[in-house]
């Protein structure tokens, strides 16, 4: 038999390779090789694991600090370094998580935070 994964949309064993995607005909969904070899399903959402500055794994709904001053473009308010944000809410992009704090609502970069 195969040794190819099942389609974790359908469950169908009738998958293939096609250049860096696995495809499966039954469904139509493909998915990345990478993904597939990496045999965690913890991410079913296809989302990369979001850390801090520490490597520390952020999670919706966790507190976090600032470690740098930062200047919020197109604004002379700046957010200084120590300010603790609490109930993060993380999101996908260039800028993970996204914010509310006495100055506004703000999307931050996980590199420039620490988990609380």
């Amino acid at each position: 038999m195969s040794n190819l994964p099942a389609c974790p949309q359908c469950a169908s064993e009738n998958t293939y390779p096609d250049v860096g995607n696995y495809v499966c005909p039954d469904c139509g969904y493909e998915w990345p090789v990478t993904a597939a070899s990496d045999g965690s399903d913890a991410n079913e959402g296809g989302s990369a694991v979001i850390k801090d500055a520490n490597g520390n794994p952020l999670a919706d709904g966790d507190s976090v600090i600032l470690i740098k001053d930062l200047k919020v473009k197109g604004s002379s308010t700046i957010l200084k370094k120590g300010t603790k944000v609490k109930s993060i809410k993380l999101a996908d992009g260039d800028h993970e998580v996204d914010c509310r704090m006495d100055a506004g609502s703000f999307m931050l970069k996980a590199c420039f935070l620490k988990k609380a």
